[in-house]
């Protein structure tokens, strides 16, 4: 199989149990898409681990870039798989505990029905 140089999204690594993410590629312009097992020999974050307690979600290059942009911080939820984020509060900017919450740009884009 040939490998293909194209544009790779945001890749997380996190703990299937906790929804906490352990490792992260950043998205690039261009780059050689790698697989889950090539990412275990590479990445020393994921050495600790045993892959099958490892979920590994990749993003489209630019998808959720607004949220990654904004929010504090992020993690995953472990009950759907989906990734959740913390923003900041305007009008509670001491609050201390992130609360988790859909993406603002799923919430906002219309629905398809």
């Amino acid at each position: 199989m040939n490998k293909v140089i194209g544009p790779l999204g945001h890749r997380f690594f996190w703990i299937k149990k906790t929804g906490n993410i352990v490792a992260h590629r950043f998205g690039m312009p261009a780059g050689i898409e790698s697989t889950k097992e090539e990412d275990f020999a590479i990445y020393i974050e994921l050495k600790p681990y045993d892959p099958e307690e490892i979920e590994m979600t990749t993003f489209e290059y630019g998808q959720y870039a607004e949220d990654f942009a904004q929010a504090t911080s992020w993690r995953f939820d472990p009950d759907t798989g989906q990734i959740v984020f913390s923003y900041p509060d305007p009008n509670d900017p001491d609050h201390e505990q992130p609360i988790y919450q859909r993406p603002l740009t799923d919430q906002i884009r219309p629905s398809s029905n």
